[in-house]
């Protein structure tokens, strides 16, 4: 069973909105908004009245959501490197991007992400992985023309390792924030505000009423504040449920201890979320107004995945966590309108074999 944390005033609080970066992404090659999918047979199962799933299986020619925030932060960085205090449009950036190298530690698909928006605007990318990622992961980001560097060591160490590698003509591009390191990834967590931005037109469009609860999973925590940041700023506010591995809780430990934490973790088929330490920067916004937080362990991700799939949406085990955190908590309104964030498809992060 879950060991879950309940905050009951989290959704009085407020926040101010990201900015909106939605203009940027349209600028990006290849950009179109992922499917937002609404499955009566979940609200059947889960006893509510609507169940949507938010599908990032192809996004920006990845199989997952990352990109989203990994471009604008690039964005962001180069363009303030040659005068420009916003982030300049793809094609802009592309004509005069500074040659410098972009380093990422990663557990896959942020690097990828990293990766992949190197090679498309010509520059070096150097990305830092854990032994233990899966070789598929290995392999897509190499493909991405990136020099991997392996370091056998829990994730929180590739980090500090990949932080201590960078000099004058590298740029870091990290999803997670530390004192003296909090800018970029303030524009990575502003970068993931086109995927809410998305969901609400999706949904308006589909006829639905504003969500009541929202399940996203949840690593160091930076798209759990992007989600904090979108939907305590306006009218409405829905619950907002963490879901984490069982074999890294670092949010959950770190919102009953009342302070960040770092965890112990171990391996898990829920690779992008296998983190220790949650984001220093973001910390404020989790503690404040997450309602439940949560753990689902490999088995319960493993079901939702191949359940999702007989469903005919492709998520692979990070986003299916929301489906295996909306299950454990089981009791949910009735007249709930439900979203469930998948954030990555099977591509990005294939079962094992267990035959």
């Amino acid at each position: 069973m879950s060991v879950i944390y309940s905050n009951p005033d989290a959704r009085t609080w407020r926040t101010h909105p990201a900015p909106d970066v939605l203009r940027f992404h349209q600028s990006l090659p290849g950009y179109t908004p992922t499917r937002l999918v609404e499955v009566p047979a979940l609200a059947e199962e889960l006893g509510v009245a609507r169940v949507f799933v938010k599908e990032e299986a192809s996004r920006l020619g990845l199989p997952a959501f990352k990109v989203l925030g990994a471009s604008y932060a690039i964005s962001r960085a180069l363009s303030a490197r040659t005068g420009h205090d916003e982030a300049l449009d793809f094609d802009a950036l592309r004509s005069i991007a500074p040659a410098v190298r972009l380093v990422a530690a990663t557990d896959g698909n942020h690097g990828r992400a990293v990766a992949h928006v190197a090679r498309l605007l010509g520059l070096r990318a150097e990305i830092y992985t854990p032994a233990g990622i899966t070789r598929a992961a290995k392999d897509a980001i190499e493909a991405e023309g990136a020099h991997r560097i392996e370091v056998d060591a829990p994730y929180d160490d590739v980090v500090r390792t990949a932080a201590a590698s960078v000099d004058d003509d590298a740029v870091l591009i990290q999803d997670t924030s530390w004192d003296g390191y909090e800018e970029i990834p303030a524009w990575i967590v502003d970068g993931y505000s086109t995927l809410l931005a998305e969901t609400d037109q999706q949904a308006t469009a589909a006829g639905s009423v504003p969500f009541d609860v929202v399940f996203v999973p949840v690593g160091v925590g930076s798209l759990a504040e992007a989600v904090l940041r979108h939907y305590r700023s306006g009218e409405s506010a829905p619950s907002v449920v963490s879901v984490e591995p069982a074999a890294a809780p670092a949010i959950l430990a770190s919102l009953h201890a009342g302070r960040p934490v770092t965890v112990p973790t171990s391996d898990t088929i829920m690779a992008g979320l296998n983190c220790g330490t949650p984001t220093e920067a973001g910390w404020p916004t989790l503690q404040a107004g997450i309602d439940r937080a949560l753990t689902v362990t490999d088995d319960q991700a493993a079901t939702a995945v191949h359940d999702l799939a007989a469903l005919g949406i492709d998520a692979g085990p990070c986003g299916a966590a929301s489906l295996a955190g909306a299950r454990s908590l089981g009791s949910l309104p009735a007249d709930a309108t439900v979203l469930l964030l998948s954030t990555e498809g099977r591509a990005a992060n294939p079962l094992p074999d267990r035959s």
